[in-house]
Protein backbone atom coordinates (compact mmCIF):
# COMPACT_ATOMS: atom_id res chain seq x y z
CA UNK A 1 0.00 0.00 0.00
CA UNK A 2 1.56 3.81 -0.95
CA UNK A 3 1.39 4.98 2.88
CA UNK A 4 2.03 8.59 1.66
CA UNK A 5 -1.52 7.87 -0.90
CA UNK A 6 -3.25 6.68 2.27
CA UNK A 7 -2.62 9.24 4.56
CA UNK A 8 -3.35 11.72 1.79
CA UNK A 9 -6.81 10.54 1.58
CA UNK A 10 -7.45 9.86 4.71
CA UNK A 11 -6.78 13.37 5.66
CA UNK A 12 -9.01 14.45 3.24
CA UNK A 13 -12.00 13.07 4.80
CA UNK A 14 -10.79 13.74 8.25
CA UNK A 15 -11.18 17.10 6.74
CA UNK A 16 -14.25 16.68 5.10
CA UNK A 17 -15.89 15.26 8.08
CA UNK A 18 -14.70 18.36 9.98
CA UNK A 19 -16.51 20.78 7.33
CA UNK A 20 -19.53 18.58 7.56
CA UNK A 21 -20.02 18.87 11.25
CA UNK A 22 -19.12 22.33 10.65
CA UNK A 23 -22.26 22.77 8.25
CA UNK A 24 -24.44 20.70 10.20
CA UNK A 25 -25.01 23.14 12.93
CA UNK A 26 -25.70 26.48 11.33
CA UNK A 27 -28.41 24.08 9.28
CA UNK A 28 -29.81 22.33 12.35
CA UNK A 29 -30.65 25.35 13.81
CA UNK A 30 -32.04 26.90 10.92
CA UNK A 31 -34.63 23.95 10.38
CA UNK A 32 -35.32 24.27 14.55
CA UNK A 33 -35.20 28.23 15.02
CA UNK A 34 -35.88 29.38 18.38
CA UNK A 35 -39.74 30.80 18.55
CA UNK A 36 -41.68 32.36 21.18
CA UNK A 37 -45.42 32.44 21.35
CA UNK A 38 -47.81 33.98 22.89
CA UNK A 39 -51.42 32.21 23.54
CA UNK A 40 -54.05 34.40 25.22
CA UNK A 41 -57.31 32.15 26.82
CA UNK A 42 -60.74 33.09 27.24
CA UNK A 43 -60.68 31.32 31.03
CA UNK A 44 -59.42 31.60 33.78
CA UNK A 45 -57.02 29.47 36.03
CA UNK A 46 -59.18 28.44 38.44
CA UNK A 47 -61.51 26.23 35.84
CA UNK A 48 -58.48 23.67 35.24
CA UNK A 49 -60.00 21.52 32.74
CA UNK A 50 -60.86 23.92 30.21
CA UNK A 51 -58.07 26.50 30.56
CA UNK A 52 -55.72 23.42 30.89
CA UNK A 53 -56.30 23.03 27.24
CA UNK A 54 -53.93 26.20 26.60
CA UNK A 55 -51.21 24.41 28.97
CA UNK A 56 -51.55 20.99 27.51
CA UNK A 57 -50.96 22.78 23.96
CA UNK A 58 -47.74 24.46 25.40
CA UNK A 59 -46.45 21.34 26.63
CA UNK A 60 -46.86 19.11 23.66
CA UNK A 61 -45.37 21.66 21.33
CA UNK A 62 -42.22 22.29 23.27
CA UNK A 63 -41.48 18.47 24.10
CA UNK A 64 -42.16 18.00 20.42
CA UNK A 65 -39.51 20.30 19.57
CA UNK A 66 -37.26 19.92 22.02
CA UNK A 67 -37.97 23.42 23.73
CA UNK A 68 -37.39 25.27 20.26
CA UNK A 69 -40.88 25.99 19.93
CA UNK A 70 -42.74 27.77 22.75
CA UNK A 71 -46.17 28.98 23.51
CA UNK A 72 -46.89 30.75 26.99
CA UNK A 73 -50.69 30.56 27.90
CA UNK A 74 -51.88 33.49 29.74
CA UNK A 75 -55.48 33.46 31.34
CA UNK A 76 -57.86 35.79 30.55
CA UNK A 77 -57.19 39.54 31.14
CA UNK A 78 -53.81 38.97 31.74
CA UNK A 79 -52.93 39.86 28.38
CA UNK A 80 -56.16 41.04 27.05
CA UNK A 81 -60.18 40.46 28.36
CA UNK A 82 -61.59 37.21 27.15
CA UNK A 83 -64.34 38.22 25.19
CA UNK A 84 -61.27 40.34 22.84
CA UNK A 85 -58.88 37.05 22.35
CA UNK A 86 -59.91 36.55 18.77
CA UNK A 87 -59.25 40.50 18.34
CA UNK A 88 -55.54 40.14 19.48
CA UNK A 89 -54.93 37.21 17.52
CA UNK A 90 -56.09 38.94 14.17
CA UNK A 91 -54.37 42.27 15.21
CA UNK A 92 -51.03 40.08 16.36
CA UNK A 93 -51.26 41.28 19.38
CA UNK A 94 -50.90 37.69 20.42
CA UNK A 95 -49.84 34.97 18.23
CA UNK A 96 -52.37 32.68 19.16
CA UNK A 97 -55.34 32.13 21.74
CA UNK A 98 -57.40 29.49 23.22
CA UNK A 99 -61.19 30.02 23.00
CA UNK A 100 -64.50 29.47 22.16
CA UNK A 101 -65.37 30.89 18.33
CA UNK A 102 -68.85 31.10 19.32
CA UNK A 103 -68.28 34.38 21.99
CA UNK A 104 -67.31 36.27 18.61
CA UNK A 105 -70.62 35.71 17.00
CA UNK A 106 -71.31 39.11 17.12
CA UNK A 107 -68.84 39.83 14.39
CA UNK A 108 -70.55 37.32 12.06
CA UNK A 109 -72.79 34.06 12.90
CA UNK A 110 -70.59 31.89 11.09
CA UNK A 111 -68.51 32.50 14.11
CA UNK A 112 -71.12 30.13 16.23
CA UNK A 113 -71.00 26.90 14.24
CA UNK A 114 -66.86 26.67 15.05
CA UNK A 115 -68.31 25.77 18.50
CA UNK A 116 -71.45 24.49 18.63
CA UNK A 117 -75.28 26.11 17.51
CA UNK A 118 -78.72 24.84 19.08
CA UNK A 119 -79.55 21.43 18.04
CA UNK A 120 -75.99 20.83 15.99
CA UNK A 121 -74.09 17.98 16.90
CA UNK A 122 -72.99 15.99 19.92
CA UNK A 123 -69.11 15.39 20.98
CA UNK A 124 -68.51 12.21 18.77
CA UNK A 125 -69.77 13.53 15.75
CA UNK A 126 -68.43 17.14 16.33
CA UNK A 127 -64.87 15.49 16.20
CA UNK A 128 -66.19 13.66 13.52
CA UNK A 129 -67.11 16.11 11.42
CA UNK A 130 -64.23 18.88 12.04
CA UNK A 131 -61.65 15.90 11.66
CA UNK A 132 -62.87 13.35 8.80
CA UNK A 133 -65.66 15.56 7.29
CA UNK A 134 -65.68 19.10 5.84
CA UNK A 135 -65.65 20.97 9.26
CA UNK A 136 -62.15 22.39 9.09
CA UNK A 137 -61.91 23.05 5.94
CA UNK A 138 -64.61 24.69 5.53
CA UNK A 139 -64.07 27.03 9.52
CA UNK A 140 -61.05 27.41 7.99
CA UNK A 141 -61.82 29.15 4.51
CA UNK A 142 -63.95 31.40 6.98
CA UNK A 143 -61.10 32.09 9.62
CA UNK A 144 -58.85 33.09 6.38
CA UNK A 145 -61.45 36.09 5.64
CA UNK A 146 -60.87 37.30 9.55
CA UNK A 147 -56.69 36.38 9.31
CA UNK A 148 -56.79 33.65 11.31
CA UNK A 149 -56.22 30.01 11.26
CA UNK A 150 -58.26 27.56 13.79
CA UNK A 151 -57.71 23.99 15.11
CA UNK A 152 -60.15 21.86 17.39
CA UNK A 153 -58.36 22.06 21.17
CA UNK A 154 -61.24 21.07 23.31
CA UNK A 155 -64.51 19.94 23.71
CA UNK A 156 -66.82 19.88 26.90
CA UNK A 157 -69.18 17.28 25.95
CA UNK A 158 -72.84 17.67 25.75
CA UNK A 159 -73.50 21.22 27.93
CA UNK A 160 -76.42 21.56 30.87
CA UNK A 161 -78.99 24.09 30.35
CA UNK A 162 -77.79 26.61 33.63
CA UNK A 163 -78.62 27.68 36.50
CA UNK A 164 -82.46 29.68 37.17
CA UNK A 165 -83.31 31.14 39.79
CA UNK A 166 -87.09 30.02 39.47
CA UNK A 167 -88.40 26.92 38.48
CA UNK A 168 -89.44 27.17 34.48
CA UNK A 169 -92.36 24.73 33.63
CA UNK A 170 -94.00 26.85 30.81
CA UNK A 171 -92.53 28.52 27.81
CA UNK A 172 -94.58 31.91 29.73
CA UNK A 173 -91.71 31.04 32.81
CA UNK A 174 -89.21 32.16 30.04
CA UNK A 175 -90.67 35.38 29.06
CA UNK A 176 -88.77 38.42 30.55
CA UNK A 177 -85.94 35.72 32.64
CA UNK A 178 -82.64 37.72 32.20
CA UNK A 179 -80.34 35.13 31.32
CA UNK A 180 -76.43 34.84 30.31
CA UNK A 181 -75.95 33.11 27.49
CA UNK A 182 -73.42 32.78 24.04
CA UNK A 183 -73.26 32.56 20.31
CA UNK A 184 -76.79 31.82 18.79
CA UNK A 185 -78.76 30.28 21.42
CA UNK A 186 -79.11 33.53 22.91
CA UNK A 187 -81.21 34.73 19.74
CA UNK A 188 -82.93 31.55 20.16
CA UNK A 189 -83.82 31.90 23.59
CA UNK A 190 -84.83 35.49 22.51
CA UNK A 191 -87.32 34.25 20.60
CA UNK A 192 -88.91 32.52 23.67
CA UNK A 193 -88.75 36.09 25.83
CA UNK A 194 -85.97 35.48 27.26
CA UNK A 195 -83.51 38.66 27.68
CA UNK A 196 -79.84 37.49 26.66
CA UNK A 197 -76.72 38.45 28.34
CA UNK A 198 -73.07 37.94 27.07
CA UNK A 199 -71.22 37.69 30.10
CA UNK A 200 -67.62 36.41 30.72
CA UNK A 201 -67.09 33.02 32.53
CA UNK A 202 -65.21 35.04 35.56
CA UNK A 203 -68.01 37.77 35.77
CA UNK A 204 -71.33 35.29 36.13
CA UNK A 205 -71.73 34.44 40.22
CA UNK A 206 -71.56 38.45 41.18
CA UNK A 207 -74.20 39.20 38.12
CA UNK A 208 -76.46 36.06 39.52
CA UNK A 209 -75.29 36.98 43.01
CA UNK A 210 -76.69 40.83 42.51
CA UNK A 211 -79.72 39.85 40.70
CA UNK A 212 -78.52 41.51 37.35
CA UNK A 213 -79.09 38.52 35.58
CA UNK A 214 -82.13 36.05 36.72
CA UNK A 215 -80.24 32.49 35.17
CA UNK A 216 -76.96 31.68 33.82
CA UNK A 217 -75.09 28.74 31.37
CA UNK A 218 -71.66 27.99 31.83
CA UNK A 219 -70.40 24.62 30.89
CA UNK A 220 -71.25 21.18 33.48
CA UNK A 221 -71.14 20.38 36.78
CA UNK A 222 -67.20 20.58 37.42
CA UNK A 223 -66.94 23.57 36.17
CA UNK A 224 -70.36 24.89 37.38
CA UNK A 225 -68.94 23.61 40.86
CA UNK A 226 -66.04 25.25 41.05
CA UNK A 227 -68.07 28.86 39.83
CA UNK A 228 -70.59 28.17 42.83
CA UNK A 229 -73.61 28.74 41.08
CA UNK A 230 -75.52 26.59 43.24
CA UNK A 231 -75.05 29.43 45.80
CA UNK A 232 -77.37 31.79 44.23
CA UNK A 233 -79.38 29.61 41.95
CA UNK A 234 -81.00 26.72 42.96
CA UNK A 235 -82.29 24.91 39.86
CA UNK A 236 -80.37 23.62 37.59
CA UNK A 237 -82.02 22.03 34.06
CA UNK A 238 -80.52 19.85 31.57
CA UNK A 239 -80.16 19.49 28.22
CA UNK A 240 -77.96 22.15 27.47
CA UNK A 241 -79.28 21.68 23.53
CA UNK A 242 -77.33 24.69 22.41
CA UNK A 243 -74.12 22.92 23.09
CA UNK A 244 -74.55 19.08 22.35
CA UNK A 245 -70.91 18.64 21.62
CA UNK A 246 -69.01 22.51 21.69
CA UNK A 247 -65.34 23.07 20.58
CA UNK A 248 -62.82 25.21 21.65
CA UNK A 249 -60.55 26.55 19.69
CA UNK A 250 -56.91 27.16 19.00
CA UNK A 251 -56.47 29.79 16.98
CA UNK A 252 -53.46 31.62 15.26
CA UNK A 253 -52.55 34.37 13.62
CA UNK A 254 -52.32 33.35 9.87
CA UNK A 255 -49.29 34.86 9.10
CA UNK A 256 -47.79 33.62 11.97
CA UNK A 257 -49.23 30.44 11.21
CA UNK A 258 -48.08 29.87 7.67
CA UNK A 259 -44.51 31.16 8.46
CA UNK A 260 -43.94 28.37 10.72
CA UNK A 261 -41.49 25.35 9.88
CA UNK A 262 -43.91 22.74 8.46
CA UNK A 263 -42.59 20.25 10.85
CA UNK A 264 -43.48 23.04 13.79
CA UNK A 265 -47.15 23.20 12.14
CA UNK A 266 -47.45 19.44 12.71
CA UNK A 267 -46.44 19.42 16.30
CA UNK A 268 -48.75 22.24 16.93
CA UNK A 269 -51.53 20.36 15.00
CA UNK A 270 -50.84 17.18 17.15
CA UNK A 271 -50.77 19.31 20.29
CA UNK A 272 -54.22 20.46 19.17
CA UNK A 273 -55.53 17.32 19.08
CA UNK A 274 -54.19 15.61 22.32
CA UNK A 275 -56.02 18.63 23.93
CA UNK A 276 -58.70 17.89 22.20
CA UNK A 277 -59.36 14.42 23.29
CA UNK A 278 -57.90 15.09 26.75
CA UNK A 279 -60.45 17.90 28.06
CA UNK A 280 -63.29 15.91 26.88
CA UNK A 281 -61.55 12.84 28.57
CA UNK A 282 -61.67 15.07 31.79
CA UNK A 283 -64.92 16.24 31.48
CA UNK A 284 -66.41 12.97 31.49
CA UNK A 285 -64.15 11.36 34.31
CA UNK A 286 -65.23 14.81 36.47
CA UNK A 287 -68.78 15.40 35.74
CA UNK A 288 -70.32 12.80 37.42
CA UNK A 289 -68.88 13.15 40.96
CA UNK A 290 -69.57 16.70 40.57
CA UNK A 291 -73.36 16.52 40.17
CA UNK A 292 -73.48 14.32 43.00
CA UNK A 293 -71.80 17.03 44.80
CA UNK A 294 -73.64 19.58 43.57
CA UNK A 295 -77.44 18.06 44.24
CA UNK A 296 -75.74 17.09 47.78
CA UNK A 297 -75.42 20.79 48.47
CA UNK A 298 -79.15 21.82 47.34
CA UNK A 299 -78.93 21.60 43.60
CA UNK A 300 -82.37 20.61 42.15
CA UNK A 301 -82.26 18.91 38.75
CA UNK A 302 -84.90 19.78 36.35
CA UNK A 303 -85.25 18.72 32.60
CA UNK A 304 -86.35 21.40 30.16
CA UNK A 305 -90.12 20.55 29.32
CA UNK A 306 -90.85 18.97 25.51
CA UNK A 307 -92.92 21.95 24.83
CA UNK A 308 -89.84 24.05 25.51
CA UNK A 309 -87.47 21.86 23.68
CA UNK A 310 -89.69 21.98 20.46
CA UNK A 311 -90.30 25.71 20.83
CA UNK A 312 -86.90 26.65 20.81
CA UNK A 313 -85.97 24.07 18.05
CA UNK A 314 -88.90 25.54 15.91
CA UNK A 315 -87.24 28.91 16.63
CA UNK A 316 -83.64 27.82 15.77
CA UNK A 317 -84.69 26.35 12.65
CA UNK A 318 -86.50 30.13 11.37
CA UNK A 319 -83.22 31.78 12.72
CA UNK A 320 -80.47 29.58 10.48
CA UNK A 321 -83.24 30.18 7.63
CA UNK A 322 -82.71 33.73 7.81
CA UNK A 323 -78.85 33.59 8.61
CA UNK A 324 -78.20 31.73 5.69
CA UNK A 325 -80.18 33.93 3.36
CA UNK A 326 -78.05 36.96 3.46
CA UNK A 327 -74.63 35.29 4.78
CA UNK A 328 -72.72 33.37 2.40
CA UNK A 329 -70.13 31.62 4.56
CA UNK A 330 -72.94 30.42 7.19
CA UNK A 331 -74.94 28.82 4.59
CA UNK A 332 -72.35 26.84 2.68
CA UNK A 333 -71.25 25.21 6.14
CA UNK A 334 -74.39 24.90 8.00
CA UNK A 335 -75.62 22.82 5.30
CA UNK A 336 -72.68 21.07 5.37
CA UNK A 337 -73.05 20.40 9.00
CA UNK A 338 -76.97 19.42 8.26
CA UNK A 339 -75.93 17.15 5.57
CA UNK A 340 -73.45 15.25 8.04
CA UNK A 341 -75.60 15.08 10.64
CA UNK A 342 -78.48 13.56 8.95
CA UNK A 343 -76.74 10.78 8.35
CA UNK A 344 -74.70 10.29 11.49
CA UNK A 345 -77.60 9.83 13.04
CA UNK A 346 -79.66 7.51 10.82
CA UNK A 347 -76.76 5.36 11.97
CA UNK A 348 -76.17 5.77 15.50
CA UNK A 349 -79.57 5.35 16.66
CA UNK A 350 -78.87 1.56 15.58
CA UNK A 351 -76.25 1.30 17.40
CA UNK A 352 -74.48 3.70 20.13
CA UNK A 353 -78.29 5.00 20.91
CA UNK A 354 -79.50 1.45 21.83
CA UNK A 355 -76.51 0.13 23.31
CA UNK A 356 -76.57 3.46 25.62
CA UNK A 357 -80.37 2.93 26.33
CA UNK A 358 -80.06 -0.33 27.32
CA UNK A 359 -76.60 0.28 29.66
CA UNK A 360 -78.45 3.34 31.17
CA UNK A 361 -81.24 1.53 32.05
CA UNK A 362 -79.21 -1.29 33.99
CA UNK A 363 -77.66 1.50 35.54
CA UNK A 364 -81.23 2.96 37.38
CA UNK A 365 -82.14 -0.51 37.87
CA UNK A 366 -79.29 -0.57 40.22
CA UNK A 367 -77.58 -3.39 37.85
CA UNK A 368 -74.57 -1.82 37.53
Amino acid sequence: MDRRSFFKKAGTAGAGAVAATALAAPAIAQENPKIAWRMTSSFPKSLDTIYGGAEDIAKHVAAATDGNFTIQPFAAGEVVPGLQAVDAVAAGTVEAAHTTSYYFVGKDPTYAIGTAIPFGLNSRLTNAWFNDGNGNKLMNEFYATQGMYALPAGNTGAQMGGWFRKEINTLDDLKGVKMRIAGLAGRVMEKVGVIPQQIAGGDIYPALEKGTIDAAEFVGPYDDLKLGFHKVAKYYYYPGWWEGGPTVHAFFNLDKWSNLPKHYQAALTDACAFANTNMLAKYDTKNPTALKQLVAEGATLRPFSQEIMEACFQAAMGIYGEISANNQYFKKIYDDQTAFKRDAYLWMQLSEYTFDTFMMIQQRAGKL
